[in-house]
Parts: C-alpha cells; sequence; structure tokens
C-alpha cells in the first residue's frame, strides 16, 4: 500500500504577467525536493512551490526564520527565484515566507489583489531597479577633554572663555561638514532622479552597517528603463569627479523590489493565507 503524500504548503515567490516561465522549473527554490513551477490566476502567473506543512507551518516557520543562517539561506533562495523570474517577464516580488494552504487559496489571494498588482506590473514592465548609496568621511571626533573653565590657573576665566571659544568653533565646524555633505548628497539624489521614472528615499544605514570610519547620507531606490544603464554610470562617474569627500556607490539592476509592491505594502495579500504569510514580511536585501 503506498503511504499518503506528506502535506504541503504553497510557498510563493513572486507574481508575472507573460513571458516564457518554464525555465523556472530547473531552479531548486527552497530545496524542498519539489520543483519551481508557475500557477495561473487570472490573468496573473504566480511562481510558486510545494513545501512540507511540517517544515513551514507556523511555528516551524517562526524557528527557522529566527535561526540566522537559515534566515540567511531561504533568502537568498527566495530572491535567486526572483531574479530569475525577473529576467523572463515583469514581476512583482512578494515577501519572504509569503504562504498559503493550498493553490486555491493562493488563486484566492491574488484575485484579490488582481487591480493592484496589474498596476504595479505595467508601472514595472520593461524597467529595473538600481541602487545608489552615498557616505562621507565620518566626521571629526569631539574635543578631548581639556581643563574645565573652573580648573583653569589664575587667569581662568580667560582660559574658560578660550575654551568654550574652542567647543563652539568645534561644533560649527561639524554642522558645517554636515550641512555641506547633505547639500552635496541631494545634488547625487536629483541627478539620479532626472534619469528615473520613479525613486524613493530608503532609510540610511547605521554605523553597525557602515561602520564607524562614514557615515551613509543618501540611500535611495531609482526604477530606470531599460537602456539607460550607459547614461546612469555616465552621470555617476561625473559626480564622482565632483564630489570628491563622497563615496558612491551603485548595485543594480536589481528586480523591482522598492517599486511593485502590488497592494501588498499596505497590509499584505489576504485570503486564505497561513497567519506566518501575515506576520512576515520584508524583502530580500539588495
Amino acid at each position: 500500500m503506498t503511504p499518503p503524500e506528506a502535506p504541503t504548503l504553497t510557498y510563493a515567490f513572486a507574481v508575472c504577467r507573460g513571458g516564457a516561465l518554464t525555465a523556472l522549473t530547473a531552479l531548486p527554490g527552497l530545496d524542498t525536493g519539489a520543483s519551481v513551477r508557475t500557477l495561473t490566476a487570472g490573468p496573473l502567473t504566480a511562481v510558486v512551490q510545494n513545501v512540507p506543512a511540517a517544515g513551514f507551518g507556523e511555528e516551524a516557520l517562526r524557528r527557522r526564520l529566527s535561526d540566522r543562517d537559515e534566515l540567511e539561506r531561504c533568502a537568498r533562495a527566495h530572491h535567486t527565484v526572483i531574479t530569475a523570474a525577473s529576467a523572463l517577464a515583469p514581476t512583482v516580488p512578494l515577501p519572504l515566507a509569503t504562504l498559503y494552504l493550498d493553490d486555491d487559496r493562493a488563486r484566492e489571494a491574488l484575485g484579490e489583489r488582481e487591480t493592484s498588482l496589474l498596476t504595479a506590473l505595467d508601472r514595472i514592465a520593461g524597467r529595473a531597479e538600481w541602487g545608489v548609496k552615498v557616505y562621507a568621511p565620518a566626521g571629526p571626533p569631539p574635543p578631548a577633554p581639556e581643563a574645565a573653565p573652573e580648573a583653569a590657573p589664575a587667569n581662568g576665566p580667560a582660559s574658560g572663555r578660550a575654551y568654550l571659544d574652542r567647543v563652539r568653533t568645534r561644533q560649527r565646524s561639524r554642522e558645517q561638514h554636515h550641512t555641506l555633505t547633505l547639500r552635496a548628497a541631494e545634488r547625487v539624489d536629483s541627478a539620479v532622479r532626472s534619469l528615473a521614472v520613479a525613486a524613493r528615499r530608503l532609510r540610511p544605514h547605521g554605523v553597525e552597517v557602515t561602520g564607524k570610519h562614514r557615515t551613509q547620507v543618501l540611500n535611495a531606490a531609482y526604477l530606470l528603463d531599460l537602456g539607460r544603464e550607459r547614461e546612469l554610470h555616465a552621470a555617476l562617474a561625473s559626480l564622482r569627479r565632483d564630489e570628491t569627500d563622497l563615496q558612491i556607490e551603485l548595485s543594480g539592476p536589481w528586480a523591482p523590489y522598492s517599486f511593485a509592491d502590488g497592494g501588498i505594502a499596505d497590509g499584505g495579500l489576504t485570503g486564505g493565507g497561513t497567519a506566518a504569510e501575515r506576520r512576515t514580511s520584508g524583502r530580500t536585501p539588495s
């Protein structure tokens, strides 16, 4: 007697429209033993994979995503499938760990967001996302402790005033340096925006990511028409020559994570997904 198959869930990576997506079946996806496949939902095509319910149920998923190594593995696999799909057709990336009880629940959820997903697909068709990060050298360290005014010698009042003047001068210098740096970052942003059809400013990374030797003053994503890469590279080359105090980094092209929420960002896909799907959101880091 053949043993019953273990129950599975439907894991969704992305939503596409058009394109020959059969090549995606060769991808390992989350490496669960099941093939990556497509699922038709009206005018939309979801890129999905069957995953074991025992390993991706609510409690198991919580443990999986709490493990840093496992989280990174899943995020990379998720991103790999999205990147492959976006090379074949306009693609809306779905958040990591978007899970449904079965294909019917997935179709139902996509149907509820059909209009917003189609709008997102129209917006990103023929376009790609590029990331620009701008860094400035970390400002001068705070003034070293000096003799406090009350600890000054006989001419203490004059020494105290001199000390305070030095502190104020250093503070003004830091503020002026920061202001000039922000203005330079705005010039970078304006130049790249002039080439883009859409742009988003993201929260700058802190020192835990950038390191103490530099400060991130711009973290932005830009949606550009395919074919404008040469203009983008030329613009940044010119900016690097002009803004010599800044470090300008370009990444991409990426699947349009920042511009293809398809209504997901304002509450998530609904209509039969698991609790993990409603709770877990976010996108793979670029």
